[in-house]
């Protein structure tokens, strides 16, 4: 029998975080609400708080009630978002994948963002926690915002059918972006989904991009979606092989 290929459609999310971290959570569950014909939902990068220096226990402590609300909502699809959490008293930006209701995988943000600040605040995760990981026979990897421009994070994630890039990247380096993920997309031969911050200062540039550098992204629209096909990610293996 010839072998038969998922396809999943993704939503990518973009959309500014408001200064209340209630109101962001309500849009967001709103928002999976209204998405209820997609497989895959990726927030922006700390969409529920931003990178709120100020308050971050108060954001730290808002991130378990938050999940609760999410885990209830997410159905059996997938949902990754960022969060600020605390450990220990240290402060992390951890990833979180939500399927079915459960968190099936985490890891903090390795590569932090010291024109933003984000070395004084928070600490760094452990790079070996970057790697693959398989949901419902579809292999999956995540890259948060700054860490998308280190080439040797794209030689861990290789293999990774869809990558997900959970991102508050900036404005002035708005190209930087998109050329770069873009590039991942056509270098690992996968699917890249970016959903980034909509703020004024943020570049929007929130995309869904195909093994062949094609990419869907509209800065007019909070959502973007489209289906990754599977049968995409393995004809590009087999016509252009790398190893």
């Amino acid at each position: 029998m010839p072998r038969t290929y998922p396809t999943k459609r993704i939503a990518a999310l973009q959309l500014p975080s408001k200064p209340r971290y209630q109101e962001n959570l309500e849009i967001l569950l709103d928002r999976l609400a209204a998405l209820d014909d997609v497989d895959v939902v990726v927030v922006p990068e700390v969409f529920l708080t931003a990178y709120d220096y100020e308050h971050l226990s108060t954001a730290a402590k808002f991130a378990p009630k938050a999940l609760k609300a999410i885990k209830q909502a997410c159905g059996d699809r997938i949902v990754v978002l960022t969060l600020l959490i605390e450990e220990g008293g240290v402060f992390y930006n951890q990833a979180v994948v939500i399927h079915n209701g459960k968190i099936v995988h985490r890891q903090e943000k390795v590569k932090l963002f010291k024109l933003g600040d984000e070395d004084k605040y928070l600490a760094a995760g452990k790079a070996r926690r970057i790697k693959p990981f398989t949901i419902d026979g579809v292999t999956y990897a995540i890259l948060i915002c700054f860490e998308l421009r280190f080439k040797e994070l794209w030689k861990q994630i290789e293999g990774a059918d869809i990558v997900f890039v959970p991102a508050r990247w900036g404005l002035p380096r708005k190209r930087h972006l998109e050329i770069l993920s873009d590039a991942l997309a056509v270098m690992n031969q996968c699917y890249v989904a970016v959903a980034n911050s909509s703020d004024a200062d943020m570049a929007a540039s929130s995309a869904i991009i195909d093994p062949n550098g094609e990419a869907v992204r509209d800065d007019a629209s909070d959502t973007i979606v489209t289906d990754a096909d599977m049968k995409e990610v393995a004809t590009m293996r087999r016509y252009i092989v790398l190893d």
